[in-house]
């Protein structure tokens, strides 16, 4: 009886402890997926190292995960990772006065888009604001001999 409440014991103590072991992979894998996703594949350029196949990407991943496993939090890592490869390896840079551009710039580009289109249109109104005038100008006789002249001559 006192053999198979040992064994009992034994095996409730395996399961519980590789329950917490599981536990703890879960949360570990999820923390290097979440550090995957914060930071940029150097070859793909668009791609987080998460989705990326590139053996570089790979690297990373292996990397990230030596530094995981031996203590260093996340911020530790990025900071690793900016130390050796810039601000670039993030996916989403920090406002720097280097980075200004990367931030700023698509806003700029839609402003001088939305200037340009502005501009655009206030040239087409003014042409057709003349264009009106013009016709509003002349007597309605002289426009329906225009009209006749233009349907009636030969080229």
């Amino acid at each position: 009886m006192r053999a198979r409440l040992l064994v009992f014991l034994a095996a409730a103590f395996t399961a519980l402890t590789a329950t917490a072991q599981a536990l703890n992979d879960i949360e570990f894998e999820g923390r290097l997926k979440r550090l995957e996703a914060e930071l940029r594949c150097l070859v793909c350029q668009n791609q987080t190292l998460a989705d990326s196949n590139a053996p570089l990407a790979e690297d990373l991943r292996r990397e990230v995960r030596a530094l995981a496993t031996s203590g260093k939090s996340d911020a530790e890592i990025k900071q690793y990772l900016v130390a050796r490869y810039g601000d670039f390896v993030l996916y989403k840079p920090p406002l720097q006065r280097n980075t200004w551009l990367l931030w700023i710039g698509p806003f700029g580009l839609l402003l001088g888009g939305g200037i340009v289109w502005c501009a655009i249109l206030r040239r087409r109104n003014g042409a057709a604001v003349e264009d009106d005038e013009e016709a509003s100008g002349a007597s309605p006789e002289d426009a329906v001999t225009r009209a006749r002249q233009a349907i009636y001559e030969e080229p």
